[in-house]
């Protein structure tokens, strides 16, 4: 099928864009950037906007850069910018490994991290990146600037914090400490899939023990998050097989799992469970 007709707009930069789509968003105005989500479900007819307003212009939101101990990543900054970690320091080592992970490379050369945020997907890897690393979310419209936490922007499946007439300008992640290990595993039935579980962890030994903990997982309930559960297990212990096992027994336990056609709650719970260890084994 063919999209159903629309009007295009195409801003030069951030302060036409937010104007735009104070007008047009009543008017079914949505924002395009990597299109990756929109454009197949508009093909679809599942989505039938009549206004696009086409961000790929706008010099501003295609930049990352890290600057003291944070890093921003423009609202047009590609998935496949990840797959290089140059001066990211250890967060730009975990994105590079979670890229991997993302569709197929031809996606990945379009499809934007601001998008993937916006879009809200349970099974969105960088959902999961951001509620794991504590990212925050930067929001523009005519009212100003908003700076929103991803534990408080993620709502349920595809649903945010987002107001109709704000734009996704940016979002922010920690530069991880020197020393932190991370990991992260993911389950799909086949490479570039979706997936039906993940999980990302990362400590820090201090005097051999485990500090500073964090354990999310995504694909498995209806926004990813973390599992304070599964930290609580982990602070101050030795990081060690019993352990680990101990603290993925701890996730599986607390989280509440989706059901679909093909995963029932059982099976989802125990990928949880497998992949959490996975995860903690394997980071570095």
């Amino acid at each position: 099928m063919k999209p159903a007709r629309f009007s295009y707009h195409a801003p030069t930069s951030i302060d036409e864009a937010v104007a735009l789509l104070a007008e047009l968003a009543p008017q079914e105005g949505r924002i395009l950037a990597g299109g990756q989500s929109l454009v197949p479900t508009m093909a679809f007819r599942m989505a039938r906007p009549s206004h696009l307003i086409d961000i790929n212009g706008i010099a501003d939101l295609a930049t990352m850069a890290a600057c003291g101990e944070v890093i921003t990543i423009g609202a047009c900054v590609r998935h496949a910018a990840f797959e290089s970690e140059a001066g990211l320091g250890l967060t730009g080592k975990l994105l590079r490994k979670v890229v991997q992970n993302i569709a197929h490379y031809p996606i990945r050369t379009r499809g934007t991290f601001c998008g993937s945020i916006a879009n809200a997907d349970p099974a969105s890897e960088w959902c999961c990146v951001m509620a794991a690393l504590g990212g925050v979310v930067v929001l523009r419209s005519l009212r100003g600037a908003r700076r929103i936490a991803a534990a408080d922007f993620f709502q349920g499946v595809m649903a945010t914090a987002l107001e109709e007439d704000e734009l996704v300008v940016a979002a922010e992640l920690p530069m991880l400490k020197a020393g932190t290990r991370a990991g992260f595993v993911e389950f799909s039935r086949r490479k570039g899939d979706f997936a039906i579980a993940m999980a990302l962890v990362t400590y820090r030994l201090e005097s051999g023990l485990i500090g500073e903990p964090r354990v999310a997982v995504g694909g498995v309930e209806p926004h990813a998050r973390r599992v304070p559960q599964a930290e609580d297990v982990l602070v101050g212990r030795a990081p060690q097989t019993d352990v680990f096992v101990e603290a993925a027994e701890a996730a599986a336990a607390a989280i509440d799992p989706m059901q679909d056609i093909t995963n029932n709650e059982e099976y989802r719970r125990g990928l949880v469970q497998t992949l959490i260890q996975r995860a903690l084994e394997s980071a570095e």
